[in-house]
């Protein structure tokens, strides 16, 4: 029998997310317009052994709840179960950007050199578009060695729209 990942649309302010959980873990929290949906997808029913049913959980309920938070400027830090479903070093470069403070932002590079693979920009940069927990890891704060803002899934107003959020409730108080 195959496992269920339960999705569920979620509408934030800067675009429409597919929340997905699978037991007490969010598994998936992306842009539904994104050019890299159907590769995320399928990787995620490979992995997991699953197929997508929609649906809601306490997972999602959580995960909306800390969303919500975090886009009235509430919520700086998240508590759901995360799992990521992805090769080893995906899944290093995915622990690396939970490391990124709130409202700051670092390149390509410095996110590759934090990693030790100084000369892996490339990779990792492939490995940071190929997040599939958007907000949640924070691939919006890595931007280019210029300070420019480069790729994202959910568009580069988005992008823009998340580091603008996080510089300027950089310094309120919060609840988490």
């Amino acid at each position: 029998m195959q496992n269920q990942i339960i999705i569920h649309r979620y509408a934030s302010p800067c675009g429409s997310l597919l929340l997905g959980s699978i037991g007490d873990q969010l598994c998936l929290c992306d842009w539904r317009d994104a050019k890299s949906r159907d590769s995320i997808d399928t990787r995620l029913k490979r992995t997991l052994h699953a197929e997508f049913v929609e649906g809601n959980s306490n997972t999602i309920e959580l995960a909306e709840t800390q969303l919500s938070e975090f886009f009235a400027g509430n919520r700086r830090e998240f508590s759901v179960p995360l799992l990521f479903a992805g090769s080893d070093f995906q899944q290093s470069v995915w622990h690396e950007l939970l490391s990124i403070p709130y409202g700051e932002t670092i390149s390509y590079g410095e996110l590759a050199a934090r990693l030790g693979k100084p000369k892996a920009v490339r990779a990792v940069a492939n490995a940071n578009g190929a997040n599939a927990m958007a907000i949640f890891v924070p691939c919006h704060r890595v931007i280019g060695s210029d300070r420019s803002l480069t790729g994202y899934a959910g568009g580069l107003a988005a992008k823009e729209f998340l580091i603008n959020l996080e510089q300027n409730n950089k310094h309120t108080r919060t609840n988490d």
